[in-house]
């Protein structure tokens, strides 16, 4: 293909190296416990049914536990992986040959700008940890309700994450076979896909470089 799709943003020691600090959710809090029923399901191998709000929680609150558990995720993912994506291996934020992006977040950056993977991605995950960390958007406090845009901000937090995976699997699929690691990012991305699909949280086109990916993994659960 001779054309490409730019995405760009207007809106505003390996296995046990993260490339960000982990985002804890604190023990003894309500979200905590919905992380443990999170995991607990998950442990039961029916990835689709483990996505499914629990009866009479709140659907914000469950986006939001899980938002955080898929930020971990990435980040545990892409630290064991750093060391292949570098400014000379990566100088484009691409998803194969087709999808390329360039980094805006609508306050310190507000025209999109050309950067490499390595420097797109510590833009994207350092943002995505001021979203997480911003009380008034995440309140991890009982009573506390989300405010009236997080719907919009939790779609935007999980649009970008996926570029993680698309940029992974496309450009570093050959270093995480040589780590074995492939059967951990494969779970992470369908228990990811499985739950951005339960809720339509990211809108198909964003979904295009991994489509064929995203097609044989819920062939397999029909």
């Amino acid at each position: 293909f001779s054309f490409f799709f730019f995405f760009f943003e207007t809106d505003s020691s390996r296995s046990s190296k993260t490339f960000k600090p982990k985002k804890n959710i604190p023990e003894g809090s309500h979200q905590y416990e919905l992380l443990k029923h999170a995991e607990a399901t998950l442990g039961s191998g029916n990835l689709r049914q483990a996505v499914m709000l629990p009866e009479g929680e709140d659907l914000n609150e469950w986006i939001a536990v899980n938002t955080v558990d898929f930020f971990n995720q990435i980040n545990m993912l892409y630290g064991t992986i750093t060391e292949f994506c570098t400014e000379a291996s990566c100088p484009v934020m691409s998803a194969g040959p087709r999808y390329e992006y360039h980094w805006a977040d609508g306050t310190n950056i507000k025209k999109p700008i050309k950067c490499s993977a390595p420097k797109y991605i510590d833009y994207l995950m350092t943002w995505v940890q001021d979203q997480l960390d911003d009380e008034t958007l995440f309140p991890s406090k009982i009573g506390v309700p989300f405010p009236k845009n997080f719907m919009s901000v939790a779609k935007t937090i999980l649009k970008r994450l996926f570029r993680v995976y698309a940029h992974i699997y496309h450009q570093h699929f050959d270093s995480v076979m040589q780590l074995q690691e492939e059967a951990h990012l494969n779970t992470s991305f369908k228990h990811f896909i499985f739950f951005v699909q339960e809720f339509n949280l990211i809108d198909r086109r964003e979904l295009a470089p991994l489509q064929e990916l995203i097609e044989k993994l819920g062939s397999k659960d029909r």
